[in-house]
């Protein structure tokens, strides 16, 4: 049977959860996250260059942490997604989807036939290189898969997007959204944090855990009081740039 997975369990329960985002492509920066204390941390495929290869080294990385660790896979691919099942991660995030056919089209990719179209392989990370033949059944059991809505017309079908079985999560991506609204690199603009705030009631509503990336402690905290269960409150680029900048500000 596969490991139980505390994030997709925690969510269930309504759990708030803290998270990190990974953008350095450095497995010794995922391997200190993930102990650090946080809940998930996401291991960025879109925005880095981090490969198929490289990610394995990330997941290996996270092993012994208190974080699950997620990869957010470069686009709705189902190759890439069943790269990644295989390779032992089993949290997803899937960037930029539009419509309730493209997410359905994301569950596909993490099931199996006949309920969807995930290739089957015999040994693989994922299912301890074979030792565990439970695996082809109950592996969906423990898969947490959320989508990323980001833009205003995506926005507005959170609820049915998460509606769908399969799908675990719903996550805002601010930057994006502020860009797709006309306001690139304003994602704290009040219009833009109101169709963020938006989408909570109809993800809720469908028993979905509604999540959103806010690197400002007071916001990220404001945003867990309007009801987001999962939020990115950190990333290790920002974190490390921010304390460069603040000691080099000290000697000059």
């Amino acid at each position: 049977m596969p490991t139980p997975n505390p994030l997709k369990a925690a969510l269930r329960r309504g759990d708030r959860q803290i998270g990190l985002w990974l953008s350095l492509s450095s497995p010794t920066a995922t391997e200190m996250g993930a102990r650090a204390g946080f809940d998930w941390v996401v291991v960025d495929m879109e925005h880095t260059t981090n490969s198929e290869s490289e990610t394995l080294t990330h997941l290996r990385a996270a092993v012994g942490g208190t974080a699950e660790p997620m990869i957010r896979v470069p686009w709705n691919d189902a190759v890439v997604i069943k790269r990644m099942l295989d390779a032992g991660a089993r949290s997803l995030i899937v960037p930029y989807v539009q419509s309730v056919e493209e997410a359905r089209r994301a569950v596909a990719a993490t099931r199996y036939p006949p309920h969807g179209i995930r290739g089957f392989a015999g040994t693989t990370r994922a299912n301890d290189y074979g030792r565990d033949k439970t695996y082809a059944t109950t592996a969906h059991e423990e898969i947490f898969l959320a989508v990323q809505v980001e833009s205003p017309e995506a926005a507005k079908l959170a609820g049915e997007i998460a509606a769908i079985d399969g799908i675990d999560g719903v996550f805002v991506g601010p930057n994006d959204l502020a860009a797709n609204m006309g306001f690139v690199g304003q994602p704290t603009l009040p219009q833009v944090r109101d169709v963020i705030a938006s989408v909570v009631a109809p993800i809720k509503a469908a028993g979905k855990a509604p999540g959103v990336l806010d690197f400002n402690i007071t916001s990220a905290k404001g945003w867990f009081d309007a009801g987001f269960t999962w939020v990115a409150v950190g990333a290790d680029s920002s974190l490390l740039n921010a304390g460069l900048n603040t000691l080099v500000a000290a000697f000059r």
